[in-house]
């Protein structure tokens, strides 16, 4: 098992892509903290819990340092450091035209989505940096990466953002041992997901891909144990694709 004993936080790991997440993890060995502003992260452990692994659930706002220097100091009391955390939480109400936007809705999207992985990052570099190591992963999204795929502004910005921020911190903290990468999935059939299509329109989107198919959650959460794996100790600063050639760089 490559996470043996290892100890992995999730951001927004109670559901779709976070939830696939912390059970592979937890599947390969490792103790994970899943963080979630929702009762759902609950649930989520105590399935990884009774297929036996080893999970708890930390209800928590992303976006409140506050809450988040908690969450972690509460993940290192208990298993005595944090190998990865993988910032997966993000939302975004719905897709309007730009002109449309309000500020108050652009600050939200960007700060449940971008600033919360500024907020969770730093709050985690303490314990990384006293134990000589760690593993960041940051999830953007397709729509941070190519234009081909149009949706909510601030959305699209904040994922784009996430892939400036990646590469500084890899910069600055990789002498402490500490890699930093992101991942950055195409469409993906999580329930928001095929809750916001007909089935005839999902099938119409998977037939403009080129391997005819939406991922799955379990593609992404591949790529992330990857990317927090030892086969990956020198790539940092990286972006993967997931998206079965959606958009291709």
């Amino acid at each position: 098992m490559r996470f043996r004993d290892r100890v992995v936080i999730v951001t927004g790991g109670g559901n779709g892509i976070g939830a696939a997440i912390a059970r592979r993890f937890a599947g390969e060995g490792a103790r994970v903290a899943i963080v979630e502003k929702e009762a759902a992260g609950g649930a989520v452990g105590d399935a990884i819990t009774r297929d036996g692994g080893e999970a708890i659930a930390i209800q928590c706002d992303v976006t409140v340092p506050d809450a988040v220097r908690t969450a972690v100091a509460a993940v290192v009391t208990r298993w005595g450091r944090v190998d990865v955390l993988v910032n997966n939480a993000g939302w975004f109400p719905g897709i309007k035209p730009t002109e449309q936007i309000t500020l108050e809705e652009w600050d939200t999207v960007l700060r449940v989505n971008l600033t919360s992985v500024f907020v969770c990052a730093t709050a985690v570099f303490p314990a990384m940096k006293a134990q000589g190591g760690g593993r960041i992963v940051n999830m953007s999204s397709i729509v941070g990466r190519s234009g081909n795929v149009l949706t909510f502004a601030p959305y699209s910005a904040a994922k784009a953002g996430i892939l400036g921020l990646t590469r500084q911190l890899a910069g600055e903290w990789a002498a402490h041992g500490i890699t930093v990468n992101a991942v950055a999935p195409g469409t993906v059939a999580t329930p928001r997901v095929l809750a916001a299509r007909t089935p005839e329109a999902t099938r119409a989107l998977a037939e403009t891909i080129p391997v005819k198919r939406l991922g799955e959650p379990d593609d992404v959460a591949g790529a992330v144990l990857y990317l927090a794996s030892d086969d990956a100790r020198h790539v940092t600063g990286a972006v993967l694709d997931v998206n079965g050639g959606q958009a291709m760089a």
